[in-house]
C-alpha cells in the first residue's frame, strides 16, 4: 500500500488517497519516491490541454531509491538511488539500436491487458502517468526506467533531473547540437527554458538571449548564463533578438508549448539556423510558416525528452551540479508535501514560479 495524489478529473483537485502496488514482475523495480516535481506535463493532463484516461497517478519527474527488484534485473540494486524518466526504452527495437531510445514505444516496456496492474484501488486499476506515476510514495517500473546515480546527490534535486533538465539541456546538446561561440535564444525560461539556457552555457555558447514575460524570470536567467534577456511583454521579441544577435540566432528554443512562440522561435533565425520546439504544442494548433524562408536553410524541428541517453547523461548531469555548473538550487523555488500537489499545479497556471518539489517523508 501507498499515498498517492490520484487525479479523477480534469481540473478537480487530486486527493490523497491508499492504494495499492503490485509486486515486481522479473525486470521491474520497486521504487521508494523521496522527490518528485511538479511538471508542466502533468499539468497538461490535469487541465485537460491532452487527452487522459483517469482514474490516473500522476507525477513523471521523480528520484528514489530501490526497495525490491525483479528476478531479472541486474543494473540495480535495494538501496541505490535512481532518477526516473519516461524515456523507458526495450533496447532492441529500430529506434533503441540507432540511438533514439527516447522514441521507443514498444509495449513490452508495460503490463499486457491481461496482467494485473501495477498500481490498483479495491482492485480496480489505476493508469500510471508516463508509466512512472510519481505523486506516489511508492513506483512499479520497469527496469529500462530509471537510472543510477551517486549516493551523494541530494534527491530533491535529482528529481529535477528527470524531466525538466534533461529536457531543456538535452535539446541543446542532443537535438540541435548547439556549436561552441555559437549564438542561442530561449523563449519561456521556466524549469525547460531554464535548463535550456545553463545547457547552452555548458555547450559553450557564445551569445545567450533569454525570452520572456516576467522580469523575475528574466532575472533569474541570468544566474543560468544568460547573456542578453528580452522582455516580451515590452517589445517584440523577434525584432529584439535579431538586433541584439546582428540578424538573426543560429540556434533558437522555444520552451512553452504554444503556436505563436513557436513560430517566433522559427522567425529569429539567421539563415541556416535551426528552431527546435520543447513544448507540448495543444493538439489541433498548426504552426504556419513562411515559405520563402526555407530558401535560406532554416530548420524547425522537434524534441522528445531533449533526445536523450537517460543513463548516460543523467549521472553527467549529476556530477554537473556537483562540480557547480548545472544549476539546481536556483531551479527548485520550494519544497512541498504531497497534499499541496494541487497549490503546485495553480501555480504553474501563472508561470511565476520555476519548480516546486515534492518531498516525501
Amino acid at each position: 500500500m501507498a499515498r498517492a495524489a490520484v487525479f479523477r478529473e480534469v481540473n478537480k483537485a487530486m486527493e490523497v488517497e491508499e492504494i495499492s502496488i503490485s509486486t515486481p514482475g522479473p525486470r521491474e523495480v520497486l521504487v521508494r519516491t523521496v522527490a518528485a516535481g511538479v511538471c508542466h506535463s502533468d499539468l497538461h493532463f490535469f487541465n485537460g490541454t491532452y487527452p487522459s484516461r483517469p482514474p490516473m497517478v500522476l507525477g513523471h519527474e521523480s528520484a528514489g531509491i530501490v526497495e525490491q527488484v525483479g528476478s531479472d534485473v541486474h543494473y540495480v540494486s535495494p538501496g541505490d538511488h535512481v532518477i526516473t524518466c519516461l524515456s523507458v526504452f526495450c533496447g532492441h527495437c529500430e529506434y533503441c539500436l540507432t540511438g533514439h531510445l527516447s522514441l521507443c514505444q514498444s509495449p513490452e516496456t508495460r503490463r499486457g491487458p491481461n496482467q494485473e496492474s501495477r498500481l490498483s484501488q479495491n482492485g480496480d486499476p489505476l493508469v500510471q502517468f508516463a508509466d512512472l506515476g510519481s505523486f506516489s510514495e511508492l513506483m512499479l517500473v520497469h527496469e529500462h526506467s530509471v537510472a543510477k546515480i551517486r549516493k551523494d546527490m541530494p534527491l530533491d534535486r535529482a528529481a529535477l533531473i528527470g524531466c525538466g533538465v534533461t529536457t531543456g539541456i538535452g535539446a541543446v546538446i542532443h537535438t540541435a547540437d548547439v556549436e561552441p561561440g555559437s549564438s542561442v535564444a530561449v523563449i519561456g525560461c521556466g524549469g525547460v527554458g531554464l535548463s535550456c539556457v545553463n545547457g547552452a552555457a555548458i555547450a559553450g555558447a557564445g551569445k545567450i538571449i533569454a525570452v520572456d514575460r516576467v522580469a523575475s524570470k528574466l532575472e533569474l536567467a541570468k544566474q543560468f548564463g544568460a547573456t542578453d534577456c528580452v522582455d516580451a511583454s515590452q517589445t517584440d521579441p523577434v525584432d529584439a533578438v535579431r538586433e541584439i544577435s546582428g540578424g538573426g540566432v543560429h540556434y533558437s528554443f522555444e520552451a512553452i508549448g504554444l503556436k505563436i512562440t513557436a513560430e517566433q522561435a522559427f522567425r529569429m533565425l539567421r539563415a541556416g539556423g535551426t528552431a527546435t520546439v520543447i513544448g507540448m504544442i495543444p493538439p489541433g494548433e498548426m504552426v504556419s510558416l513562411h515559405g520563402p524562408d526555407f530558401l535560406q536553410e532554416k530548420t524547425l524541428q522537434g524534441s522528445m525528452m531533449g533526445s536523450n541517453r537517460f543513463r548516460v547523461d543523467m549521472p553527467r548531469f549529476v556530477d554537473f551540479y556537483l562540480r557547480g555548473s548545472l544549476h539546481l538550487d536556483d531551479l527548485l523555488a520550494k519544497t512541498i508535501q504531497l497534499d499541496e500537489v494541487n497549490d503546485a499545479l495553480a501555480k504553474l497556471e501563472t508561470g511565476e514560479e520555476a519548480r516546486h518539489v515534492i518531498v516525501f517523508d
